[in-house]
């Protein structure tokens, strides 16, 4: 990881931000970076329902920082089992999102910058493919594509065409049908205090 990290961040240096691993500190900043971007919506989506009360993939929630640490964009990819394969088995996925970047921001390779280097992480770590609901003209750049996911539902309304998917290995989704369902590990919630 700290490789990958390194050559992002001497390949974007001049411009200004760097991408690192989330750190527990940056929740509040991601959250409102979300709420902002995002909409009061976006906690209705389809991946989201994949998302609720997980834990994003180990070592895939990446930030942007400009110089000063401030969090100025976001990456999160997510455990899920893409349908089973033609033989029954369940196939283990990745789902990315979302992608945000801060408005004032947007326009120097920040949300780029934070694709390449989670789908490069997502490799070293030994991912089969990452799946993702977005607008296809900008993820196309990044090798996502709609066939590839073609025989795939999310859990709940969903636009088809905007339902893409990347393989990182070799016909990784070849035969894969079905329902995407989250298999991240689940957040810890703190145990309820009964009352006296």
């Amino acid at each position: 990881m700290a490789a990958v990290l390194d050559s992002v961040r001497a390949f974007f240096a001049q411009n200004a931000f760097t991408i690192d691993m989330e750190n527990p500190g940056d929740v509040v900043a991601r959250e409102n970076l979300l709420d902002r971007t995002m909409g009061p919506g976006r906690r209705r989506k389809s991946s989201e329902t994949l998302r609720r009360n997980r834990v994003p993939a180990e070592g895939l929630a990446l930030v942007a920082r400009d110089p000063d640490g401030h969090v100025i964009g976001t990456v999160r990819l997510w455990n899920v089992e893409a349908g089973v394969s033609r033989y029954g088995a369940p196939v283990p996925a990745l789902l990315l999102g979302p992608l945000a970047v801060d408005d004032g921001h947007e326009g120097k390779g920040i949300g780029g910058a934070l694709m390449r280097a989670a789908i490069g992480e997502a490799k070293t770590r030994g991912h089969g493919a990452v799946l993702l609901v977005g607008d296809a003209p900008y993820y196309e750049r990044f090798g996502f594509f709609g066939e590839k996911a073609a025989h795939l539902v999310m859990p709940g309304p969903f636009e088809r065409s905007r339902f893409l998917a990347l393989e990182l290995k070799e016909n990784w989704l070849q035969g894969a049908a079905g329902m995407l369902t989250a298999t991240g590990r689940k957040l810890m919630q703190a145990p309820m205090k009964r009352a006296a």
